[in-house]
């Protein structure tokens, strides 16, 4: 075990040591301030940020109270003014308690005028106070102090109180355990080093090792490798005679650890000895043991080499014996290799090719031209892309398939463009609480199984934090806690962490779109066919993938970054830019700290399981495989499960059945999984036709702004008719919808059974043909004349 008696467990700024936890979370503040006011708020506001839980009490009372049931980590008093109450007596109430030993207590003091002399903090220290903090109704001040608390005292009293816990368990420990200073001043025995060498701590404590008796049964030179060894900051282990209190020699097993402290000097030595057991006296076999972790030592190793060669080394008979299996293993790897050039190993495309060429043979030869065609066709990479017709056929449609479906253009040289992350959020106006969503909001979201549910009204209701809301509501709803075993507060810190991820200044990729895409999702798999089809497992990994999907996005599409030559195309290679760096983020996030990662309780085999499928589902949000998923799906569920509907002659229970079977296959639910989140991310156009038009209205300002930008930079302009100055909104939602919405939905509905969006779908186009029709290129028809 490693321990600093100064309190400090191990080198770097760990929170624990070995599987021990230093941290309570979420970290717990109480702000005592007698009325509301911008410092109380913005302490509030701080503590939301952090990700910390915090309460208010406006009397000493209350706050004594509040304190005793909570055991906050921090208090925060307001000592501005004293007509409420005296800060000094709140804080000796406080300290009075048992718990508030490791408490931080904080006093705010008022600002005084530059000409005043600064006043002394000893009146507060002496209180009990632990720090004050200058009145500043700044977020970020109170932020900063609080973090800066956190960092600082608060993960020292962690230390301090995990101390107890670990001297107690040294205390009753088998092992005899001795800790001494870097310069081998004995610092500390537990009770079973005092009952193995017959010393009273009293007796060791402050000794130097050296005036301790030595035993003579130890080689002349062991004490100095074992110097040299652990002042390196090696571990050595090995055995060891020391001498008793009363005289008598006993042999040890010793392993000394050095200890690491600030600076990475070695601030002290941890010596773990137990008696070793030695049977047939064979000392010199047992000194082969000693040894440095990680390094042997020669003079070491050359003297065990040569004590006793017979007993160490190696039977030449099995040496020979392995000598004589080496043609058996080479015969074995060469029949091996035969073997695998023998065996037909082929991807299924080559089994499809090699089948044509065969048909070819005795074909007609209109048939055979026909499959030269088919060959022709298989042989390129791009089996689901579509070959679109000239610019001049369809230049919205072309425009808006290459822009989304392309992963970039040729790129400028002398064009960088650094893709910067803009983590600012906008702040609640109501304090979001486990316990105490606003009744408005609630009310809202008493409608969210409804497809017809109004996003835009919650974005509004929740100050651009919808995410948080919607997402506590349903992850609730779908039992993800009780799944992944954590608590409501984690999720919750994990929701706000994410939605503050997500940039609110993009008029359409912002956490009001993922929280649309997270309400579409739970609306699919509440859908009993789908439900049918997938595990929880599945369900709570749609939920996240949805909730994550577009985390940090710039505002910016692919083929953007791409020509640009942004850190994050460059960093993936052009490929799948922004989808890969959604997931990536979204593990980098969710790890980084305890107090939000939700997969901290599941075992590695179910978390790698949930990573892979959300990390799928993620990635199937990427256009550029738009069409393949679509057809994979058409093709491997929608036309079985059809064809067993049409051809069936057997009973109901037996159609059920292979249609289950169909669905439940892993291969399909993998399908399902990628068309329901598709589906769910590009939904507007079959949302109600005012929120189809705000949708449409916020996605072509974001492509009206990427223009604007690549104009500015000389970059290529990837979709050309979403000029603000030009563009037919209208003309850009029905390409969208002919192109990539109609048959997905049509596919999707087939399976899922959702009339009610097909309907909204066919308004929602005829209102856009309708628009177009009239040459309007704006989201609403002009007002009569």
């Amino acid at each position: 075990m490693l321990l600093d008696i100064n309190g400090k467990m191990v080198s770097a700024t760990e929170e624990c040591v070995g599987p021990m936890r230093l941290t309570q979370e979420p970290i717990q503040v109480l702000l005592v301030f007698a009325k509301e006011d911008s410092q109380s708020d913005a302490f509030w506001w701080a503590c939301d940020r952090a990700g910390f839980r915090c309460n208010i009490a406006r009397t000493p009372e209350s706050a004594v109270e509040c304190f005793l049931d909570k055991h906050h980590e921090i208090i925060v008093i307001d000592g501005r003014h004293s007509r409420y109450f005296e800060p000094e007596a709140v804080c000796r109430m406080v300290r009075a308690t048992k718990p508030s030993e490791n408490t931080v207590i904080l006093a705010v003091v008022p600002q005084k005028p530059p000409d005043q002399e600064e006043p002394s903090v000893l009146p507060l220290l002496c209180a009990g106070f632990s720090r004050r903090f200058v009145e500043n109704s700044s977020v970020s001040a109170c932020y900063n102090e609080l973090i800066q608390i956190e960092h600082g005292e608060v993960r020292c009293q962690f230390k301090l109180r995990a101390c107890n816990s670990i001297f107690t368990a040294l205390e009753h420990c088998q092992e005899a355990v001795e800790i001494t200073s870097e310069d081998h001043i004995i610092q500390y025995v537990n009770p079973a080093f005092e009952r193995m060498m017959g010393y009273h701590k009293g007796e060791l404590i402050g000794k130097e090792l050296t005036e301790l008796p030595k035993s003579d049964k130890n080689r002349a030179d062991l004490l100095d490798t074992i110097n040299t060894c652990i002042k390196k900051g090696k571990e050595w282990q090995g055995i060891y005679f020391a001498r008793k209190k009363s005289g008598d020699s006993i042999q040890q097993h010793v392993k000394i650890t050095p200890v690491i402290g600030q600076g990475g000097k070695i601030r002290h030595f941890v010596a773990i000895k137990k008696p070793h057991i030695d049977n047939n006296n064979q000392v010199h076999k047992f000194n082969k043991e000693e040894r440095c972790s990680g390094e042997h030592f020669q003079s070491e190793c050359h003297s065990l080499r040569h004590r006793d060669r017979r007993k160490d080394s190696i039977d030449a008979r099995s040496l020979s014996s392995r000598g004589s299996d080496a043609p058996s293993l080479q015969n074995r790897r060469y029949s091996s290799v035969a073997r695998i050039h023998s065996m037909t190993i082929e991807a299924p495309i080559t089994k499809v090719i090699n089948i044509i060429n065969a048909a070819q043979e005795s074909s007609p030869v209109t048939v055979a031209e026909a499959l030269d065609r088919v060959l022709e066709i298989l042989r390129t990479t791009e089996l689901y892309s579509p070959q679109l017709a000239s610019k001049e056929d369809d230049p919205h449609t072309n425009d808006l398939v290459g822009g989304l479906m392309s992963d970039g253009l040729r790129r400028l040289s002398g064009n960088e463009y650094v893709f910067c992350k803009n983590m600012s959020q906008s702040q609640l106006a109501i304090p979001v609480t486990l316990n105490d969503v606003p009744p408005s909001i609630a009310e809202m979201l008493n409608d969210e199984e409804c497809w017809e549910f109004n996003i835009l009204d919650l974005e509004a209701a929740t100050h651009k934090r919808p995410l948080t809301y919607l997402g506590l509501k349903i992850f609730t709803s779908f039992g993800v806690c009780e799944f992944l075993n954590c608590s409501e507060a984690t999720l919750r810190s994990w929701l706000q962490l994410i939605e503050a991820s997500y940039h609110s200044s993009n008029s359409y990729h912002n956490s009001t779109h993922a929280a649309d895409v997270l309400h579409a999702t739970a609306y699919f798999l509440r859908k009993e066919r789908v439900k049918s089809s997938l595990d929880q497992l599945d369900e709570v990994a749609a939920l996240i993938a949805a909730t994550v999907h577009d985390v940090d996005h710039p505002g910016r599409t692919n083929s953007f970054l791409c020509n640009a030559g942004s850190e994050l195309a460059i960093l993936y290679n052009d490929t799948a830019v922004l989808e890969s760096h959604h997931a990536a983020l979204a593990f980098q996030l969710t790890v980084r700290d305890s107090k939000s990662n939700i997969f901290k309780n599941i075992d590695r085999n179910q978390f790698r399981t949930l990573r892979q499928a959300i990390i799928d589902m993620v990635l199937a949000t990427e256009m550029t495989r738009h069409f393949e998923h679509v057809s994979k799906f058409v093709n491997s569920i929608n036309k079985p499960m059809a064809a067993i509907e049409e051809t069936s002659t057997s009973s109901v229970n037996s159609d059920c059945e292979g249609q289950a079977n169909i669905r439940n296959s892993p291969e399909n639910r993998l399908l399902i999984k990628r068309m329901l989140i598709k589906c769910a991310d590009v939904a507007n156009p079959c949302r109600p036709l005012e929120l189809c038009i705000e949708w449409a209205g916020r996605i072509s300002e974001e492509y009206f702004a990427q223009t604007d930008e690549e104009k500015r930079q000389g970059l290529p302009v990837v979709m050309p008719v979403f000029d603000r100055n030009t563009c037919s909104v209208p003309k850009s939602q029905i390409s969208f919808i002919d192109y990539f919405i109609t048959d997905m939905f049509d596919a999707w509905d087939a399976f899922a059974s959702l009339p009610g969006l097909m309907e909204h779908l066919s308004e929602n186009y005829k209102y856009w043909k309708n628009l177009d029709e009239m040459k309007c290129k704006s989201l609403r028809p002009p007002p009569p004349s």
